[in-house]
């Protein structure tokens, strides 16, 4: 499928999202999906998610505020989607600060994420590599994740997505740089989270690897638009809600934003 048709068919389906992510997050996640065109349900109860899980299109993991009670509701929603056959996102944010974060991470990744996606230094740090991360923030760029990515990408059988100045994905054979953007969005707190869940939309109406570059060529797209007329971080984000949901199919005619290698 081309970005296009992708962006088109997520208009034209508008998926039901399930998004597990953290506090700071789910406001600014569910306004990107339905910017977007989907619906988003945040949703995170151990008691319901196996309830949810098979009636959503896609569902989303991010690691963000994590609780021992979250984590079991994380294991068995992922254990559904599985059974189900839902498509899902892993998000591993700041995985290797804590020896308890890194723990929960490697038990989902081994079980099976449709699509990783982190900042250079969390995709680093997945392939055992230091990093010079801080927290939630990248201190690697993305070059230098590229090749740790590759390698994670065919290791598990999914597709990697590194975002930063320029975003990489790969499936472990297929690579591609996606421009756009704006130097602003790491300004405002949630937008990588929110990118996640942009991919869940993606992913439940498209294959991982056109559902993670045509997310991240949306994202592209409307940091650039909302760049334009954007005074700061505050008003970006405005901005950004706006463009995300003026964004047609046309806007990606010829996978504008991508780059092949």
């Amino acid at each position: 499928m081309k970005t296009e048709d992708v962006v088109s068919a997520l208009h034209r389906q508008s998926p039901l999202v399930h998004c597990i992510t953290n506090y700071v997050a789910m406001n600014t996640a569910a306004n990107v999906l339905l910017a977007a065109g989907a619906s988003p349900a945040m949703v995170h109860a151990e008691a319901e998610v196996s309830d949810f899980v098979p009636v959503s299109g896609a569902l989303t993991i991010n690691i963000g505020t994590l609780s021992p009670a979250w984590v079991r509701a994380m294991q068995k929603a992922v254990d559904t989607a599985t059974a189900s056959d839902t498509a899902w996102v892993l998000d591993p944010v700041a995985h290797f600060a804590t020896p308890y974060r890194g723990q929960v991470v490697q038990d989902l990744i081994a079980r099976g994420p449709a699509i990783v996606r982190g900042n250079a230094s969390e995709i680093l740090a997945l392939s055992g590599t230091a990093t010079a991360g801080k927290g939630a923030d990248s201190g690697d760029s993305v070059a230098d994740a590229e090749s740790a990515a590759t390698t994670f990408a065919k290791a598990q059988g999914c597709v990697v997505a590194i975002t930063g100045q320029e975003d990489f994905v790969t499936d472990g054979t297929r690579k591609a740089h996606v421009a756009g953007g704006s130097e602003l969005m790491p300004k405002v707190t949630a937008m990588g989270c929110s990118l996640t869940a942009l991919m869940g939309a993606c992913v439940a109406v498209a294959p991982p690897f056109e559902a993670a570059l045509t997310a991240l060529s949306m994202f592209g797209y409307a940091g650039e638009r909302a760049a334009q007329t954007a005074n700061g971080p505050g008003s970006f984000q405005v901005a950004f809600l706006d463009a995300l949901s003026q964004t047609k199919p046309v806007n990606f005619a010829g996978d504008a934003l991508i780059q092949w290698h």
